[in-house]
């Protein structure tokens, strides 16, 4: 496995966590809205390190458990870490999305949950993608309602919140935070190792290299993953964040090779 992680700007905490083990990895994308400090005296960072953590050493050591109903474990884990503390039910609490990656048998066992992607890359067909869209369809119904509000006014902040009632709910978009029946409501699936050369996990950040910026589809992102790595692709998403002006974010990618051998 090939990891590589790097903060939106530098001097700025890196948001986002991934780790890995022979049999598994593990991705968690932090997320987090101006105030939140003061609901949480943690940071979304020590959140998605925390929560990552946790979910990392259940998916290497409890065999015998799926994926939703291990993170459902680690999101109350974190939960009860700081609940005596902080204000953890409060909607601008960190939050985080997930994705993760374990070999099982001869299967790889995947799931994601919010807007982090996973792509199979399979040895005789197009890339499997993995995503959950639905904050991203709920999101962008609200960017022409920010982008005609003053930046941090109080109509700002008042899109934002309403945008954010909709996480955690039915019908809205689900996250990891203080609730682990957000859990079941992760995309999962299995595929046999046999059919795939690798597979990627990738923080919303890096992913951009194919929406918004379309630099490359998925198979091409394979391709550079297999030819120059990680970071090849981080330079170029941070290439085009600069050419149109949009503010950079964490990205995180983790790469996975010789999926049969582990």
């Amino acid at each position: 496995m090939t990891m590589t992680s790097a903060a939106a700007r530098i001097g700025r905490v890196n948001e986002d966590f991934t780790g890995a083990v022979p049999t598994a990895a593990v991705l968690v994308d932090g997320a987090g809205i101006p105030g939140g400090d003061s609901t949480c005296r943690h940071g979304v960072a020590w959140y998605a390190g925390r929560l990552g953590g946790s979910l990392l050493t259940l998916v290497s050591l409890v065999r015998d458990r799926g994926l939703p109903a291990l993170l459902a474990e680690a999101i109350e884990q974190v939960t009860d870490d700081h609940r005596d503390t902080c204000d953890v039910a409060d909607p601008i609490s960190p939050s985080a999305a997930v994705a993760v990656l374990r070999l099982s048998g001869g299967l790889i066992e995947y799931l994601v949950l919010g807007d982090a992607v996973l792509v199979l890359d399979r040895a005789d067909g197009p890339p499997l993608v993995v995503s959950d869209p639905r904050e991203v369809i709920i999101s962008r119904s609200y960017e022409p309602m920010l982008k005609a509000a003053a930046a941090g006014s109080d109509e700002y902040h008042r899109i934002l919140r309403d945008l954010r009632a909709h996480r955690n709910q039915p019908g809205g978009f689900w996250v990891a935070k203080d609730d682990p029946r957000a859990a079941d409501e992760a995309i999962t699936g299995t595929c046999p190792i046999s059919e795939l050369n690798g597979a990627v996990l990738l923080s919303n950040g890096a992913s951009r290299i194919v929406d918004p910026f379309q630099l490359a589809d998925w198979p091409g992102v394979m391709a550079v993953l297999a030819s120059s790595g990680p970071a090849d692709i981080i330079h170029r998403v941070r290439q085009a964040e600069t050419r149109h002006a949009v503010a950079a974010d964490d990205a995180t990618i983790t790469y996975c090779t010789g999926l049969g051998q582990a």
